[in-house]
Parts: structure tokens; C-alpha cells; sequence
């Protein structure tokens, strides 16, 4: 699986926007092991159904969930693709660090 990191600076401010709150974080690992509708979802929350909409919603804008009608239910999954974006994004922001870190210690070391 080829996966592009090249995303915009607004997707970017939506996954992360959307991973921020931790019901979400919560609706999204529920749905990435397997479909759950809106209404099993809604259950295992103490919030209205309205509100557990709102995060699916939220966590469909970032492209973290797809959801699609299944009968009279909406079915929620998680993207997994989307997720390995983030953590490309996350990654590439590490080697920079660490790249950092390592001029650094060189030239501490030059000193020694």
C-alpha cells in the first residue's frame, strides 16, 4: 500500500483537530477494529445521539471515518489510510528533530 503524505495544511488542521478530543479518539478506535452504526455508538456513551453525530461528523470532515447507509442505519468505519497519512506526517516531523538533535551533539562533541 502506497501511501501520499502530501496533505494540505486544512486536512491537516482537521485530522488534528479531530484527534484532539478524546470521545473521537474513542469513536475512531472503535471503528477502525470493525463497523459500528451511529445508534451502537451513540450506547456506549453518556451524550444524546445528536452529539455522538457531531463527532462522527467531525471525524468524517478530518477523513478519519467513512460512514454509508446500511438499511435505515448509518454505518460508521474508520480509516486506516488516513491514519498512516498522520503517522507519515508525524514521522517526518521526527526525522527533522532527531536530525537536529544529532548537528547538535556534533558539535558538542567537536568541542570536547
Amino acid at each position: 500500500m502506497v501511501v501520499d503524505i502530501a496533505l494540505s495544511d486544512d486536512e491537516v488542521d482537521r485530522i488534528f483537530r479531530a484527534l484532539a478530543d478524546a470521545t473521537r479518539r474513542d469513536i475512531l478506535r472503535r471503528t477502525l477494529s470493525g463497523e459500528a452504526s451511529v445508534s451502537q455508538l451513540a450506547a456506549a456513551y453518556d451524550m444524546s445521539f445528536a452529539a455522538v453525530q457531531k463527532h462522527v461528523a467531525v471525524l468524517e470532515g478530518a477523513g478519519l471515518v467513512t460512514k454509508h447507509p446500511q438499511g435505515r442505519e448509518r454505518v460508521v468505519l474508520g480509516n486506516p489510510d488516513r491514519i498512516e497519512q498522520a503517522k507519515k506526517l508525524l514521522d517526518r516531523y521526527e526525522q527533522i528533530w532527531r536530525a537536529r538533535i544529532d548537528r547538535l551533539d556534533a558539535l558538542l562533541s567537536e568541542g570536547e
